[in-house]
């Protein structure tokens, strides 16, 4: 079944637990992930059984870090009364499905996978040749299958991936001779293109990042190490807005004031530090809302431990049902 008792279809989507979130996951998927809940039946992942697969040297944090995912989630409105907010690892499905489906999967399809590549050059401070890196794909496929998946939110860089899903779940159901498995779609996001502070790719293993949780002086002290517009020299130098991360940052956090903040770059009217400062500002409201829920959360450990809870349970009963199906169709089910 690709839809619930209510008529709504339903979306997977998750985020590994390596530390806080940040604001690039905030503008490119937890703002779309909340507006998503009114119209779809959402389950969201907290993927340890993946963050396990490059942080395994340090597992001690894993567990941390899903607390820390946990409260990024809720603090930026996932509401886990509407959506099924869940860790991988407590849904034992998910293994037991990627193990039947690794059975399925030619190697090919795994070596040529453009973001196992992307991600063995990025990350360079963790041992990742093994093999549950090679096969994260047959996992995540797992992952959205388990649950009949119809959606899974995504940008255009990520629709590679998904399309292995696709080709996998249309091999597992041509093989077995029955529809067993629902083929998902993309349900492409459009979501900004945030930077880092230092014009990178805004990741934690470049440490260019701003969290969510971050206080108020850090995040001043974050954006004030931004990089700027290279071309301008002194403070009367007319700006190149077009050309600096910190103006496009603004188009995001606060496009209201973004073409008056371009002016006054281009025209020299104000300076860099002059433009950060505002800024900093800009975000330390934009985040005042997150940080109260996130404090409330913060205060209240039992609360988390049953959002939690009831999160696996409601997964569980899901994702059982889906693997029955699957053991019945591959002579794994009981005789």
């Amino acid at each position: 079944m690709t839809k619930t008792t209510e008529g709504r279809k339903r979306i997977l989507s998750g985020m590994r637990p390596t530390g806080r979130l940040h604001l690039g996951n905030l503008v490119g998927a937890l703002a779309n992930w909340r507006d998503l809940q009114d119209d779809y039946e959402c389950f969201f992942m907290i993927a340890d059984y993946h963050a396990l697969m490059s942080e395994y040297e340090a597992p001690a944090k894993i567990a941390a870090n899903a607390r820390e995912v946990l409260l990024d989630f809720v603090a930026c409105g996932l509401d886990p009364v509407r959506s099924v907010i869940f860790r991988q690892s407590e849904v034992p499905q998910h293994a037991e499905l990627h193990l039947i489906l690794s059975c399925y999967t030619p190697i090919g399809w795994l070596e040529r996978n453009p973001t196992y590549k992307e991600q063995m050059r990025e990350l360079t401070t963790r041992d990742i040749h093994n093999y549950a890196f090679l096969g994260y794909p047959v996992l995540q496929a797992a992952d959205i299958v388990v649950y009949r998946a119809h959606c899974v939110p995504v940008g255009e860089d990520q629709l590679p991936h998904l399309e292995l899903t696709r080709e996998l779940v249309r091999r597992f159901n041509n093989l077995v001779g029955e529809d067993a498995l629902v083929e998902p779609h993309a349900k492409l996001t459009a979501s900004p293109r945030l930077l880092g502070t230092d014009r990178r790719k805004m990741s934690k293993s470049y440490g260019n990042q701003i969290d969510i949780a971050d206080d108020p002086d850090t995040i001043r002290k974050k954006v004030m190490s931004m990089i700027t517009d290279p071309k301008r020299i002194r403070r009367n130098d007319p700006g190149h807005p077009d050309e600096c991360n910190v103006c496009d940052w603004y188009k995001t956090f606060s496009p209201g004031e973004a073409d008056e903040v371009a002016r006054k770059c281009r025209e020299a009217l104000w300076g860099c530090t002059d433009c950060k400062s505002r800024l900093a500002e800009v975000l330390i409201a934009y985040l005042a809302e997150p940080h109260r829920r996130r404090q409330e959360l913060e205060a209240d450990p039992d609360r988390l431990h049953r959002i939690l809870a009831d999160g696996g349970e409601r997964a569980r009963a899901v994702a059982a049902d889906t693997l029955a199906d699957i053991k019945r169709l591959t002579g794994l089910g009981a005789m």
